[in-house]
């Protein structure tokens, strides 16, 4: 009779596929995964914490190193988060270059993921291929706001500085050539056999568990669910554009690819149509309370000087209460929570990440795969492990 018992295996927190220091201890029963247990916290900096210890504006540089591949994002969820407990309108200028900002950063994205997964399961040309287009955008962050990884270009109110007519222009010219090299892709992976035995079939989840593990973006998408912030409850510019939702049907991996590729069109579409209608006017609400005043007047006025002073020594005075504002991120919906008391600073700040969400249905997406799929399943949910721990 033969002997059998189970396996425990730890892979990371320092392995080449998790993308960071992830540790995940399996138990197998031969090569299959009977659980797998999540051990997350080695990237800890108490970013949480350390909001609550600077204004509202000196936060804005602690984002960017919470997804450091897409730090644009995280500025835009948090300033949105404190708009929203100041009740500020953005001028409609600003709206329209922060949703280009964001659709820009969604592609980098999602280029960043299909790259790194398609390496992963071992068809390096994509990751070429898709760096070579990444490339482009992020010299399009370093002309805009001088850092390609670290930008903190969105502001408070608006954004730190206006288009010129270069930048429009290189956009212009990079989602004209950009679908034909989507196409490329696609012609690598979309029928190859290696990638369809690796990518279909693998950690399904239907779209009644995705919602109750509190999933999102192409993750729960990818399962047939039509829920997309940006549509559910519209801001920046996108109730004036047209475009649409891409699902997929049977909840695999290769879906939540398909669905990433199709929102790489869906957002050219976007850009394209912001561009077109971009409204004249000014890129920071007339709030001075809450705006900083620009360089130019605190070098030529004191009181303007006086008045920077006091904004990043002891901030802007706020309302009493709390607020919740989700955006929706190329991984999810990425949120924060403020709890303010008055003062110039968050009494409370919670962030929720959508990297962290989705490693809560990790066991129950790899549970019955193989150990060799486990790469596979991280790649699935696009984590990064600086917003993921925080």
């Amino acid at each position: 009779m033969l002997r059998t018992e189970e396996l425990m295996l730890n892979m990371g927190p320092q392995h080449p596929s998790t993308h960071g220091v992830l540790k995940v201890v399996l138990e197998l029963e031969g090569e299959r995964i009977m659980k797998a247990t999540p051990v997350m916290g080695f990237l800890h900096r108490g970013v949480e914490k350390l909001a609550e210890d600077g204004t509202y504006h000196q936060f804005i540089p602690h984002t960017d190193r919470l997804d450091y591949v897409c730090a644009m994002y995280n500025n835009f969820a948090y300033v949105r988060a404190v708009e929203k407990l100041m009740g500020i309108t953005v001028p409609p200028r600003a709206e329209y270059l922060r949703t280009v900002v964001a659709e820009v950063q969604r592609i980098i994205g999602h280029l960043f993921w299909l790259g790194t997964q398609a390496l992963d399961i071992g068809a390096m040309t994509v990751f070429f291929y898709t760096f070579r287009d990444r490339e482009e955008l992020l010299d399009f962050f370093d002309k805009l706001c001088g850092a390609r990884l670290t930008t903190s270009w969105y502001r408070i109110g608006g954004v730190e500085r206006d288009f010129t007519q270069d930048l429009i222009d290189q956009l212009y010219a990079f989602i004209k050539t950009f679908p034909p090299k989507i196409e490329e892709y696609n012609v690598l992976l979309e029928k190859n056999r290696i990638w369809m035995a690796r990518t279909r079939g693998i950690a399904v989840i239907s779209a009644e568990d995705a919602l109750s593990f509190g999933l999102s973006g192409p993750t729960l998408r990818g399962s047939g669910v039509e829920y997309d912030l940006r549509k559910a409850e519209p801001y920046g510019a996108y109730a004036d554009v047209e475009w649409s939702v891409p699902i997929g049907t049977n909840g695999d991996t290769y879906d939540r690819y398909w669905v990433r590729i199709e929102e790489l069109k869906e957002s050219s579409k976007i850009i394209r149509q912001c561009l077109d209608r971009l409204p004249d006017g000014p890129i920071m609400a007339d709030v001075p309370q809450v705006v900083a005043p620009t360089k130019d007047r605190v070098f030529n006025n004191l009181e303007s000087m006086i008045m920077q002073f006091k904004f990043f020594s002891v901030g802007f005075p706020t309302p009493k209460g709390e607020i919740y504002c989700g955006t929706e991120a190329h991984k999810g919906e990425l949120g924060f929570y403020i709890v303010s008391n008055g003062e110039g600073k968050p009494y409370r700040l919670k962030i929720r990440a959508p990297s962290f969400i989705h490693m809560g249905a990790f066991d129950y997406m790899s549970r019955g795969y193989m150990i060799a799929d486990i790469v596979t399943i991280f790649g699935t949910y696009d984590i990064v492990m600086g917003e993921c721990d925080r």
